[in-house]
C-alpha cells in the first residue's frame, strides 16, 4: 500500500549539536563507527549490570557451615533471606525470576523494535534497567530482608533489559551488510565480555564498602550511557538523510523507495510490514539456531551466574579464594569469551558456513568443561588456563549465533528485502535462548547443593545437544561445500565461469 509521507530530519539533538559546532555533516563511515562504538557500550552497560547478582551471591549466602574453617574467615554473616539451608536455592530463583521475564519481553521488545523508533526503546530499556538494579542495591541501606522485594527487583529489572539485544542488532544491521560480518560484529560482540568483565571488577571492589553499593554505582552508569544513546545513536541512514549504498540491508534501487530523503520533501514510499512472530519462526534456519542458543545460553549463563559463587566454594590448591578475588578471577572466562566470539564470527566468514563452526565449537566445549571440573581446582595456573579455554568454546557459538547468524537470518532472501524483521528475528532466536539462560543458573542453584561434578554433567549435556540441533544445517553445508568443489571451472558461453553462475 502506498503512502506519503513527510520526509523528515530525526537527527539526534547531540548529533545535530555536534555538526553545528562543526559546521559539516558527518561522513557515511563516521555514522558507522558512532552507531558501533555507542551500541557496543550500551550493551557492555547492560551486561555490567545483569553479573553483578553473580558477584554478591557469595556475600548474600555464604554457606560457611559446610566449608570449615579454611574456608574465607571474612566471611561471618550473610544477608537474611539468603543465608540459611535454602539460600543457594532462592539466588537460584532470583536468577530464575529476572531470565523468565527476560526471555518473555525479548518477544515483545523485538516486535516493538521494528515498529518503534530503537533509539527511544533502548532509552527507556537502559534508564529502568539502571534504575531497578539500583533499588536491589538499596535495599542494603534500607536493611530489607524480604525475599518478595528482591524477587519483584528483579522482574522489573529482567523487563527493562529485555529490551537490549533486538535493539542494539537492529541497529548495527541497519548499517551493516553482510561482507565480513562475522568479524565485525565478532568483534562488536566482544561488548558483552567487556560488561561481564567491567561488572565483575566494579562489584569485587565495592564489596568491602557493603553489598548496595555494588548494584548502585553499575546502575548510575547506565543510566548515563542511556543519556548518551537518546542523544547521539543514529538509528538507520535514512534517520540521518542518507541513501544505503553498497551492501547495506536495505537496497538502493527497491522499488517504490528513493535511495535520498530531502528534508521537508514529499516522496512515495512502500510501507513495509513487520514481520510477525510466527512468520520470523517460519524463516528457514531460525527454529535449529534458536534451540540451539537454548542449549548454548543454558551453559553460558550458568558461568555467569554462578562461576564467581564456584569459584570461592572450591579449594584451588587446598586454599579457598576469598569472594573478591573470586569475582575477579572469573573475568578471565570472559576474556576468553571475547578471543572466542572473534575466532568464531572469523572463522565462519572464512568458511562461509556459520552452522559448521558453531556446532565445532559446542562439540569442543564438551571435553574443556569436563577438563576443567577435574583440573582446575589442581592449581591456579592450570584454573586460570582451562577457565580462558572454556570461555572461548562456550561463548564463540554464543556469540555467532546472537550477531551474524541473527543478522543474516532477518535480512534473509525469503522476505524479499523487507528491513523490518531485524528486531524480530534478533528476539525470537535470542528470546529463546534466554529461556535456557533462566533453567539453566536455577537447576545449579539446587544441584550444586548436592554436587558439582552433576552441574558439569548438565552443561556437558547441554553442550551435546547444542552441537546435535545443528546437524541438519550442518549436513546441508558440508554437502553445499561439496558440490561447489566439483564445479567445473571452465569458461561458459557468456565468458563467466559455470562457478560464478546461479544455480
Amino acid at each position: 500500500m502506498e503512502t506519503r509521507i513527510q520526509a523528515r530530519s530525526t537527527k539526534p539533538k547531540g548529533i545535530r549539536f555536534l555538526e553545528y559546532v562543526r559546521n559539516k555533516v558527518f561522513t557515511f563511515e563516521t555514522y558507522q563507527t558512532i552507531v558501533l562504538a555507542i551500541t557496543f557500550f550500551a550493551y557492555a552497560g547492560y551486561h555490567a549490570t545483569r553479573k553483578v547478582t553473580s558477584i554478591v551471591k557469595s556475600v548474600l549466602d555464604p554457606d560457611t557451615k559446610n566449608l570449615g574453617s579454611s574456608h574465607n574467615p571474612a566471611i561471618l554473616q550473610g544477608w537474611v533471606p539468603f543465608d540459611g539451608s535454602d539460600g543457594t536455592a532462592l539466588l537460584g530463583e532470583i536468577d530464575l525470576a529476572f531470565l523468565s521475564v527476560y526471555s518473555v519481553g525479548m518477544y515483545f521488545a523485538g516486535h516493538l523494535g521494528d515498529r518503534l523508533n530503537l533509539r527511544i526503546l533502548l532509552t527507556v530499556g537502559m534508564v529502568g534497567t539502571g534504575l531497578f538494579t539500583s533499588i536491589f542495591g538499596f535495599g542494603y541501606w534500607l536493611n530489607i530482608h524480604s525475599f518478595f522485594f528482591y524477587l519483584v527487583a528483579q522482574l522489573l529489572a529482567g523487563l527493562f533489559q529485555s529490551t537490549g539485544w533486538p535493539s542494539v542488532v537492529a541497529v548495527v544491521g541497519n548499517w551493516f551488510g553482510k561482507r565480513k560480518r562475522g568479524l565485525i560484529m565478532g568483534i562488536w560482540n566482544a561488548h558483552t565480555s567487556v560488561g561481564n568483565i567491567a561488572g565483575s571488577l566494579i562489584a569485587a571492589a565495592l564489596l568491602n564498602y557493603g553489598w548496595g553499593w555494588s548494584f548502585v554505582v553499575p546502575s548510575h552508569i547506565m543510566v548515563l550511557l542511556g543519556l548518551t544513546v537518546f542523544l547521539f545513536l543514529p538509528v538507520s541512514p535514512e534517520e540521518m538523510d542518507l541513501s544505503r549504498h553498497g551492501e547495506l540491508l536495505k537496497p538502493s534501487d527497491k522499488s517504490g523507495i528513493r535511495d535520498h530523503l530531502l528534508e521537508g520533501v514529499l516522496v512515495d514510499d512502500v510501507e513495509e510490514k513487520a514481520v510477525g512472530f510466527m512468520e520470523a519462526w517460519r524463516i528457514p534456519g531460525v527454529a535449529p539456531f534458536a534451540f540451539c542458543l537454548f542449549f548454548s545460553k543454558l551453559v553460558a549463563y550458568t558461568f555467569l551466574y554462578w562461576l564467581p559463587f564456584y569459584i570461592s566454594h572450591t579449594a584451588i590448591d587446598g586454599v579457598y579464594l576469598s569472594d573478591s578475588m573470586s569475582g575477579t578471577l572469573s573475568t578471565l572466562f570472559d576474556v576468553g569469551g571475547v578471543v572466542g566470539g572473534i575466532l568464531a564470527g572469523h572463522i565462519s566468514d572464512r568458511l562461509d558456513a556459520r552452522a559448521i563452526t558453531a556446532a565445532s565449537f559446542m562439540y569442543c566445549a564438551i571435553p574443556v568443561l569436563f577438563l576443567y571440573r577435574i583440573f582446575g581446582g589442581v592449581s591456579l595456573f592450570w584454573n586460570i588456563t582451562l577457565m580462558f579455554i572454556t570461555g572461548i568454546f562456550v561463548n564463540g557459538p554464543y556469540a555467532l549465533i546472537t550477531t551474524a547468524v541473527s543478522a543474516d537470518l532477518g535480512t534473509h532472501s525469503s522476505l524479499n528485502g523487507n528491513s523490518r524483521a531485524l528486531a524480530t528475528v534478533a528476539a525470537v532466536i535470542d528470546g529463546t535462548g534466554s529461556v535456557g539462560a533462566a533453567i539453566g543458573p536455577l537447576l545449579t542453584g539446587y544441584i550444586s547443593a548436592e554436587s558439582w561434578n552433576a552441574v558439569f554433567t548438565m552443561l556437558m549435556v547441554a553442550a551435546l545437544l547444542a552441537g546435535l540441533l545443528l546437524t541438519r544445517l550442518v549436513v546441508a553445508e558440508v554437502t553445499a561445500k561439496i558440490q561447489a568443489g566439483r564445479l567445473p571451472v571452465t569458461t561458459a558461453p557468456s565468458g563467466s565461469s559455470v562457478a560464478d553462475q546461479e544455480v
